[in-house]
């Protein structure tokens, strides 16, 4: 377990390092073993980090050419992936998944998601493109909760660490509410907190 936060101005505003890293301090339990960031313009990642694969060189945020990646999961099929890619001839600098994860898509683009078979969660930022991806496995096991209004994007492992953001405020949604009470569920991507969604498996 591992928790990722992002926030991504719409404008070419700075990102604030302050507002950044109190939001992932509500998420500290995630990951006790390390953290580090990454501040590019109007794009921010926090990666706190619970060390598993490659210790000394998982680092995260985790570049690669024009890509950059914060990740939380565990990719199953990861070592057979990266025989693939060896066999093209594409080079590693460590033995962690997440390197297989921004490798893949330096070599297949977003199709390579659906060639990842694990539990996972990440954001991926391409800045040749200027494109950010959100992913989340296939059956919602590690979560990613988002937050969008005019001015920008708030991404959290957890909905706590997207209330840390001044903006935001804990706020009921009622509606989600009442489909709560009703189903004991909550459908499709609402949250009980009022603007808050939640990016839906697979997706």
């Amino acid at each position: 377990m591992c928790g990722i936060v992002g926030i991504i101005h719409k404008s070419p505003a700075p990102i604030s390092f302050e507002i950044l890293s109190q939001m992932a301090a509500k998420i500290h339990h995630r990951g006790p073993d390390d953290e580090d960031h990454m501040i590019d313009g109007s794009i921010g990642f926090f990666h706190k980090r619970l060390s598993i694969i490659d210790i000394a060189q998982g680092r995260q945020p985790m570049s690669s050419g024009d890509c950059t990646i914060i990740f939380n999961g565990e990719i199953y099929n990861y070592l057979e992936l990266k025989d693939q890619l060896k066999m093209k001839g594409v080079n590693f600098e460590t033995s962690s998944d997440t390197e297989v994860i921004l490798k893949m898509y330096e070599e297949h683009g977003e199709d390579s998601i659906k060639l990842l078979n694990g539990m996972f969660a990440f954001l991926l930022y391409d800045r040749k493109r200027n494109v950010l991806i959100a992913a989340r496995d296939h059956f919602g096991i590690k979560p990613l909760y988002l937050y969008e209004d005019k001015e920008k994007f708030l991404f959290g492992s957890e909905i706590k660490a997207l209330l840390a953001h001044p903006d935001l405020k804990a706020e009921v949604d009622q509606e989600a509410m009442q489909e709560y009470i009703t189903f004991q569920f909550l459908l499709g991507d609402t949250t009980l907190f009022k603007g808050i969604k939640k990016l839906l498996p697979g997706h």
